[in-house]
């Protein structure tokens, strides 16, 4: 396994739109593995996706469970991510490996039900609430070509210099 680049804002290619993974192989199983190493490698880092390595495929790793009494599914691989409900919205602050510096808050759905495939391709289907739902939206947004920094709620008043992990 190996640690890889992040691309770190203000990279274009974080703007990149990601295509859906059609192929469930080897070469996959081992991207995934290098993704959540890197992802591990981050300090505090509960998520990360793919195009944050400049792997344009719809990927991304969520795992919250290191925080304390938080409801959770555990380490979630989850390909072709979609958000099919959402319900109630709340401010919170988010951080992103690609942002180093700066953390903001940001508006995100409260509660989301989700479909997702795994590594191998099945099926599987969440009810997410809090901390965790605000990750998984997080990260999908990244397969959007989209920052935190693009949903702050003010640029002038909700982004802040991060003092350090």
């Amino acid at each position: 396994m190996a640690i890889l680049d992040l691309l770190i804002y203000p990279d274009v290619r974080l703007k990149t739109l990601s295509t859906p993974v059609r192929v469930f192989d080897e070469k996959l199983h081992a991207f995934i593995a290098n993704l959540e190493e890197t992802m591990r490698a981050g300090q505090g880092s509960v998520g990360i996706a793919a195009p944050q390595v400049g792997y344009f495929e719809r990927i991304v790793i969520v795992d919250v469970s290191s925080k304390q009494k938080i409801k959770h599914h555990g380490r979630l691989i989850l390909i072709n991510p979609e958000i099919t409900d959402w319900k109630g919205f709340k401010i919170g602050r988010e951080g992103c490996m690609s942002v180093p510096d700066y953390t903001g808050n940001v508006i995100r759905a409260k509660n989301i039900h989700l479909q997702a495939l795994d590594e191998n391709g099945i099926e599987h289907e969440y009810d997410m609430e809090g901390y965790e739902a605000r990750a998984v939206q997080h990260e999908i947004d990244h397969l959007e070509g989209l920052l935190f920094l693009d949903r702050l709620v003010s640029r002038r008043h909700d982004l802040f210099q991060r003092k350090c992990y």
